[in-house]
């Protein structure tokens, strides 16, 4: 064979390239070639995992990038007026290390400097980056190819004869194609005019941008999806032809024939491209004293002050023995600098009053994070492993990822570009992918099908978090609805084969929501960059983020130091809680001396009670607690890990709960275990446990057990085999029966393979303690912490407004005299709502009316009114105060206050107006924070109805705050709603009844049979879901079900959807709740005591008002003598009643409100 393809393109010609970098390679293996250039446009996004592809399957890499070339400044804009284009393109494969650094510079050059619609660089800095390329002139769109289209013959050899000086002797390549277009002969004869002219080599290359002849209408369908347009579109922008795919040698020599030049040209660059990439780890030098002669040596200085300021001097033994063993890996392996760089930045952090997490992964897992506050977590106590972190006998890169205050996590990461430099620090590129449902939505949308039969597609795509991807054809395969729907209509056969070649191809790019890469010197001479518009740090204004154009796993595999900096907003949360109960009651909480056994906190998570406990907010989350009535840290721990996909599924959170609450014995195989697996009840729930089993019983060292933990968790069953194999024979030497390990071994496998990472479990049950503790003891700062950080999304806010309900703790409306930006404490058990939840009321008008409170209480409408900044507190602002019970307290009632702004703000307007232009009212200055004028009266207007104070709360706050419409109903719910929405996400077992608001209903169209059914919005107390109304139950309630409308809604959930965390919940009945009082369901009941002074004739009273409300509800009269010594209860035969709310007022007149109840009948 002597061609090679050197102008190919991959996925990562975003939407332009649909060639997947596994595929390519294997067909460029299949036909025979030994080597294969990757060539996408203006960036290297792929050339780290084609590199490592090509290796592994014995071909020969060749780094390159189709560069796009700037006519021209590539900083300016306009094009040139003799340029045939905008820009140009260039092929330019790196022949050399240096190649590849002028390569990663060119293309970030493109990106930094030169980013106008396309990354673009120029002549100049072609001229001082061509070291090390060999230079094609590439396809239709290369500058010669656009001249010689243009019949201008001197310019295109002026362009060959620049480039052919600039690369040198043999590195400047003349290219010719045929993908069977017209203007392709036209260049060949130009080309060939020139090679002879100047002395230049030929190649001929095809422009690959998918992999076979029939990949092409797929490839059409990407490009419409890229370029936003309908495939029908005739002015769209389209490939000619079908030609441009991954061609044999026998086809390409077919299209010119008798010119083995072409072919043999192609070789000979590849032989000459010999890059591969080092093997080493590039960590910035940190900025040490000069008394420390090496990194290494500062890393132990610091860690020995640090170690004894957490255990005390002298060490303790353990301590010394694990901080020596850990001091001695660290800089061996070269990572001295990763702890010194992580230890300081987390520093600052503290200093700066940014909250930072105890830990997060394995690094919690050793004493040398913990001596430097990297961690909080004590890996002596909890015994975590060190080599669950850094294996010295496995050496990859140490993953200290670290959890910051969501608010502020972007201060830290641009005190790390100060200290390293801006150039030398960069966030990270994560590629969002063509999921099954989005391949499905971008197909559809550009064969022109419908969105709402897309939308019925997708919906049944399964789409579970934390459960295994379903592809399109797997869903087809399960989905017996999807299958029958696809294969009854030819359009949506066509769609879902488009949708399926697409699928799992980059679409975008985007930035990763945490890493940050670190570099010894700028980012670019060690890896390509690019930018993200407007995406800088978060701690400023937006800017645009430098960003690597490799993902996290390329930078690792390249030898970068690379980390996550994660915002947590539960850090937050409890910053701000701590902050309070300091400024409240003059109490300092410090979270981390927190003691762990405190049975308070251990009452509340028995008890069920986890709205807003970190980690523990699920429903199979707190079953879990609450059966196993967990009353230790070990409990948490170990919860924590057990509740996940994959332990759920294999049942050993059962097997933990019925062995902690004696249902099962424990018993451990061999004595040795004891130790190890008395705190999980026997079960394997670490990792950490799998390791210390093969370190105890099988005499493995900790890096050697890291291994076998590794082999286990990875689910390969070959390796799994191997490793088990090699563990039971050391056991066997060692003395144990082989039943016996054998035995052990395969509840490794079954059990260990689901392990979790201990380390993690314990510095996030920390958090979880953390914020359980601060809800038993200060549950009012806590809450109020917890609300004002789920500020903007509604559903959240509402799930703990429910919950403070629970804890008896009110929550008030808004008050412009109380409130503050954020949800404040108010009392004991009162919390106010924040200002800032307030839809249009900004910042700056919150900030205006807390200065002018800070000057007095406000004492009327026109007192406000006068004092705040109109310019920024408008009658738009105003009118959401008003309408959101802000301003209740100023007296009136709203809609006074309502209809009373226009004439009040402009009176203050003036007024305003005057004093800023230096003019004096009759009674002296008057501009924002003077006194208040003299008030006129409110307007007489009718008071709204409740309903419409509510509409316009929920409106402006996104739920309401005042009352609620459910609760004229609330002893209906209580009595009947067997479930709230916020436990509607979660398969349950058998009927189950909910009391809720209806607030939306989607008809919708079964596609098979054309029978109407529903998605309907639900609402209570504790928030809103949505649930679904079938044809059969959806014909009887369409008729009952209106929007707005209370009903006690009865269903379930289909036996196909066992175990889902977010199973449909299926409707099959509504009963209006106005209707039930007068359903025969509900009896009137009436209770009194001889200690209560009841009237005379209260007896008389009481049969009078019940003849006078008739209807079909039974009266149920109960009494006691108030000593408990007698009782009675009987139903009277001759009153039923109506239960009108008249008749329920006048009986309380008579017997007191707490003598009248409605109960179930029976």
């Amino acid at each position: 064979m002597s061609f090679v393809h050197l102008h190919t393109h991959s996925e990562y010609s975003l939407l332009d390239g649909a060639n997947r970098i596994t595929d390519l390679v294997a067909r460029a293996k299949d036909l025979g070639m030994d080597s294969l250039a990757l060539t996408d446009h203006g960036n290297l996004h792929g050339a780290w995992s084609f590199y490592q592809e090509a290796k592994a399957q014995g071909i020969r890499p060749i780094i390159g990038c189709e560069a796009y070339v700037a006519f021209g400044d590539r900083r300016a804009r306009e094009k040139p007026a003799d340029a045939p284009g905008h820009y140009s393109h260039l092929v330019l494969l790196a022949r050399s290390r240096e190649g590849y650094r002028n390569l990663v510079k060119l293309s970030s050059i493109g990106f930094v400097e030169g980013y106008y619609r396309r990354p673009r660089i120029d002549r100049e800095t072609l001229a001082e980056h061509a070291a090390g390329l060999i230079c094609l002139s590439a396809c239709l769109t290369g500058e010669v190819a656009l001249w010689l289209r243009n019949g201008n013959h001197d310019k295109a050899r002026e362009s060959a004869r620049w480039h052919a000086r600039l690369f040198g002797e043999g590195n400047y390549w003349l290219e010719v194609q045929d993908h069977g277009i017209a203007d392709e002969k036209v260049v060949q004869a130009g080309v060939a005019s020139l090679a002879g002219e100047l002395g230049l080599g030929v190649v001929a290359t095809n422009d690959a941008h998918y992999l076979r002849r029939e990949d092409a209408a797929a490839h059409d369908v990407l490009l419409a999806i890229g370029t936003g347009k309908d495939l029908s579109d005739p002015k769209r922008f389209r490939f000619e032809g079908t030609e441009s795919y991954v061609k044999s040698e026998e086809e390409m020599r077919r299209l010119f024939p008798g010119r083995d030049d072409l072919f043999a040209n192609t070789q000979l660059i590849a032989d000459r491209c010999e890059f591969d990439f080092e093997k080493r780890h590039y960590i910035p030098e940190f900025p040490r004293p000069a008394e420390y002669a090496t990194d290494g040596d500062l890393l132990v200085a610091l860690a020995r002050e640090g170690a004894k300021r957490r255990y005390g001097d002298p060490l303790p033994p353990a301590a010394q023995e694990r901080l020596d063993y850990e001091l001695d890996v660290v800089p061996s392996v070269g990572y001295s600098g990763y702890f010194l760089i992580v230890a300081d930045f987390i520093r600052w952090a503290r200093e700066h009053g940014i909250p930072v997490g105890p830990g997060r992964g394995s690094a919690a897992g050793s004493l040398v994070s913990y001596a430097l506050g990297i961690t909080s977590v004590d890996p002596l106590r909890f015994d975590l492993l060190f080599e669950r972190f850094l294996n010295p006998e496995r050496i990859s890169p140490p993953d200290i990822d670290v959890d910051f205050c969501e608010e502020r996590r972007g201060e830290v990461i641009e005190y790390v570009r100060e200290r390293y430099g801006r150039s030398s620090v960069g966030q990270i590129v994560t590629f969002g992918t063509m999921k099954a449902r989005a391949a499905v939505k971008d197909v559809a949308r550009v064969l022109g099908v419908p969105p709402g039969e897309a939308d019925r597609l997708t919906k049944l795509i399964p789409s579970n978090p934390g459960q295994p991807y379903v592809s399109l054809k797997e869903a087809i395969a399960q989905v017996a609805d999807l299958r029958e729907l696809v294969n009854q209509n030819p359009t949506y056969q066509r769609l879902v084969d488009f949708a399926s070649r697409i699928e799992g191809l980059s679409r975008h790019i985007s930035v990763h929501a945490a890493g940050v890469v670190i570099a010894p010197g700028p980012l670019t001479d060690y890896v390509p960059v690019c930018t993200m518009p407007g995406k800088g740090t978060g701690s400023g204004a937006a800017e645009d983020a430098i960003i690597t154009q490799y993902d996290m796993v390329g930078l690792e595999k390249v030898g970068m130091l690379k980390m996550d900096f994660l915002g947590l907003t539960t850090l937050t949360v409890l910053h701000r809680a701590v902050q309070t109960i300091r400024e409240r009651r003059g109490v300092t909480v410090d979270l981390d001396a927190l003691p762990l056994d405190d049975p308070g906190t251990y009452r509340l998570l028995q008890t069920g009670r986890t709205a807003g406990v970190f980690q523990f907010e699920s429903g199979l989350a707190t079953d879990a607690l609450v059966r196993m009535k967990c009353d230790r840290f070990d409990d948490l721990v170990a919860t924590n890990a057990l509740v996940r996909p994959g332990p759920l599924d294999s049942g050993m959170h059962l097997v933990y709960i019925r062995r902690k609450r004696g249902d099962e014995p424990v018993r451990y195989a061999l004595p040795e275990l004891r130790e190890i697996l008395a705190p999980t009840y026997g079960v394997i729930v670490y990792q950490e446990q799998v390791m210390r089993i093969a370190n105890v019983l099988a005499g493995y060292s900790l890096a050697e057990a890291d291994v076998l933990r590794k082999a286990v968790g990875k689910k390969k069953a070959e390796l799994i085999r191997e490793e088990l194999g090699r563990f039971v024979q050391r056991c066997i030497e060692r003395g144990h029966s082989r039943k016996v390990i054998e035995e052990l071994a395969a509840q490794i496998e079954t059990f260990g393979r689901y392990g979790f990472n201990k380390s993690h479990s314990v510095a996030y049950s920390v958090v979880a303690y953390q914020t359980a503790w601060l809800k038993t003891h200060y549950p009012a700062e806590y809450m109020a912490a917890l609300l004002s950080c789920a500020i903007g999304d509604t559903k959240t806010v509402v799930h703990y407004i429910g919950a403070c309900r629970e804890m008896g703790m009110e929550v008030l409306p808004p008050d412009v005299n109380e409130s503050g930006w954020h949800f404040t404490v108010v009392g004991d058990a009162r919390i106010r709502f924040g200002l800032g939840a307030v839809r249009g009321v900004g910042r700056s008008a919150v900030d205006s009316v807390l200065a002018a409170r800070a000057q007095g209480p406000f004492t009327s409408l026109h007192d406000l009114v006068a004092r705040i900044d109109l310019r920024v507190c408008n009658k738009r602002v105003m009118e959401a105060l008003v309408a959101s019970g802000a301003c209740d307290g100023l007296g009136g009632h709203r809609s006074q206050l309502f209809v009373a702004l226009d004439t009040v703000m402009a009176d203050a307007g003036l007024r305003q107006a005057d004093a800023a232009a230096g003019q004096a009212t009759l009674f002296g200055d008057a501009g924002p924070g003077a006194a208040a004028p003299l008030r006129p009266a409110l307007p007489t207007v009718p008071e709204w109805s409740e309903a419409e104070r509510l509409a316009r709360e929920k409106e402006l706050v996104g739920f309401y705050v005042s009352g609620h419409p459910l609760n004229r109903f609330a002893r209906e719910v209580a009595l009947f709603g067997t479930r709230t929405t916020a436990e509607l996400g979660q398969w349950m077992e058998g009927p189950l009844q909910v009391a809720a608001l209806v607030t939306a209903v989607k008809r919708q169209t079964a596609r098979r049979t054309g029978a109407e059914w529903a998605k309907l919005t639900i609402e209570d107390f504790h928030g809103a879901a949505e649930v679904l109304c079938f044809p059969e139950a959806w014909k009887k309630l369409s008729r009952v079900i209106v929007p707005d409308g209370a009903y006690l809604i009865a269903g379930g959930y289909s036996t196909r959807d066992r175990g889902e965390e977010d199973a449909p919940f299926i409707v099959e009945d509504a009963v209006p709740l106005a209707e039930l009082r007068s359903s025969g369901r509900l009896a009137l009941a009436l209770r009194w005591s001889a200690r209560d002074a009841l009237p005379e004739d209260a007896g008389r009273r009481i049969a009078a008002v019940c003849r006078a409300h008739p209807g079909p509800a039974p009266v149920v009269v109960e009494w006691t003598d108030g000593n408990g010594l007698g009782a009675a209860r009987f139903r009277s035969r001759d009153l039923t009643v109506s239960l009108d709310d008249d008749l329920l007022r006048a009986l309380r007149d008579v017997v007191g409100s707490q003598g009248v109840e409605l109960v179930k009948v029976g």
